[in-house]
Order: structure tokens, then C-alpha cells, then sequence
């Protein structure tokens, strides 16, 4: 009897499980080669290295497009993928809406991508909607990453095609730049896309799919992360995201 009383009232004094984060994907369409593009860059780091809202867990994607590069700099981490990216979200948003640096919040809201107060208030404003739960795991062997992502059934009433998308980002890169708008500067970077792709689609059943990268040599692999998110194919809203460090074996 004493015994079941001492174990009553320690767990009355036992600490509650932290309730879990809430994941809102914030993407940054930035480039090297604009001036007002630094402060964005920062931000983003700021949101990676603690969120302004509790309870969220910000999950990043540093999107460099390559429209800049034939202004005086070419940014080494462009990619013509990532302007396209931008394209769709001007098809939702306005084609007016397409300019560096833009950040938009779990596909819904769009701003200048260096106002933090106009980041918190979409950030907040994501955290309070429902999200589907995804799960993803990556494997390092060698010089290659295995990819894996899992999510429940499409959400009921739910009329879109949603897509599976995984991106392999790289944290804590910087560039001496030498000509263009921020010729002189040296630059720092956080979740910078290397890699994104389609692995499939939510369906009426739980969806499961994995891939399998190489990775470039010059990458730092202790920085590196991979995100995977649900995003629809009309309206770009972003459903569910995740990310996962590398798991070396």
C-alpha cells in the first residue's frame, strides 16, 4: 500500500511531456547578387536558431534564383529550379509578387523577406492551423543519402493533388563576393537548397516512398539537413513539413 502511495504522489511532482511543435516551412528566395538580400539571409538564420513564436518549429529553405545572376554576380548557389518555384507562387499571389528577398510561410502568406515582425505574425498564424503529420529519415552510406518519407491519407474534403517533396539543405555557408551589388562583402547562408524533388503523392491511402542521393563531394556533411513537406499542386499551400540532420553509418 505504501508503495502504491509513494508512486501516486511522485507522479504527481513528475515534470509533463513538452508538447509537441508545431512545423511551419518558411522558404526564403533570395541571391548573392541583390544588396537587400543579406538582411533576409539573416533572418532566416535567426528563425532556424530559435522561432519568435513558441511551440512552432521553423523548418527552412533558402531558395537562391538565378534571375540575378546576369546582373554583375553569379550567385554559386542559384539554380534556375528555384526561380520557377518563385514563378508559381506569382501565379497564386500576383505575377507582381516576384522579387528578392521574398519569403513566404507554409505556402499562405508572402512578404519582405527581411521583416521579422511580419514573419512572427505568419509564423504565428500557420501554427495555429491544422497540419498533417509527415515523418522522414535520411541515411548516410558513404557518399550516398537515403531518403525516406512517410504521411497519413489525404485530409478528408481535401479536392488538390498533394505532392511528396523532399530538399536537402546545407547550413553555414559563406561566399566572398566579388562583384555585383554586394561586391566586397563576405555573405553567410543558412538552409540553403541543394537538392528538392517530387518522391510522389498523398492518395487515399497513407503514403510511404524513399530516394536515393549522391552527394557532392564539396558539401560539409555535418551540415547538412533534409526536409521533406506536403504541398498542393494548385493551391501551393504547404500541408505538413519535417526535417531530420543526416544519420551517418
Amino acid at each position: 500500500m505504501w508503495t502504491s502511495v509513494a508512486l501516486l504522489i511522485g507522479s504527481l511532482f513528475l515534470p509533463a511531456a513538452p508538447a509537441p511543435r508545431t512545423p511551419v516551412l518558411v522558404e526564403l528566395f533570395t541571391s548573392e547578387g541583390c544588396s537587400s538580400c543579406p538582411p533576409a539571409d539573416a533572418l532566416l538564420a535567426r528563425l532556424l536558431e530559435g522561432t519568435p513564436v513558441d511551440g512552432v518549429d521553423v523548418v527552412a529553405l533558402g531558395l537562391h534564383v538565378d534571375y540575378w545572376d546576369r546582373l554583375g554576380w553569379k550567385d554559386p548557389f542559384s539554380s534556375p529550379l528555384f526561380s520557377q518555384r518563385q514563378e508559381a507562387y506569382g501565379r497564386i499571389f500576383g505575377e507582381d509578387r516576384i522579387y528578392t528577398p521574398q519569403m513566404v510561410v507554409d505556402g499562405a502568406a508572402e512578404f519582405v523577406g527581411s521583416d521579422s515582425a511580419a514573419a512572427a505574425k505568419a509564423i504565428r498564424a500557420a501554427s495555429e492551423k491544422p497540419h498533417v503529420p509527415i515523418g522522414a529519415s535520411a541515411d548516410l552510406r558513404g557518399d550516398l543519402v537515403r531518403i525516406a518519407a512517410d504521411a497519413p491519407p489525404v485530409p478528408p474534403g481535401t479536392s488538390e493533388k498533394i505532392a511528396v517533396l523532399v530538399a536537402l539543405v546545407e547550413d553555414g555557408l559563406t561566399s566572398n563576393v566579388k562583384r555585383g551589388e554586394n561586391s566586397g562583402r563576405t555573405l553567410t547562408h543558412a538552409a540553403v537548397v541543394r537538392r528538392i524533388e517530387a518522391i510522389g503523392a498523398l492518395d487515399r491511402d497513407a503514403f510511404a516512398g524513399e530516394g536515393q542521393w549522391k552527394l557532392n563531394p564539396a558539401w560539409d556533411r555535418a551540415k547538412l539537413r533534409v526536409v521533406a513537406f506536403l504541398q498542393g499542386q494548385s493551391t501551393r499551400k504547404v500541408y505538413g513539413s519535417a526535417q531530420v540532420r543526416l544519420a551517418a553509418r
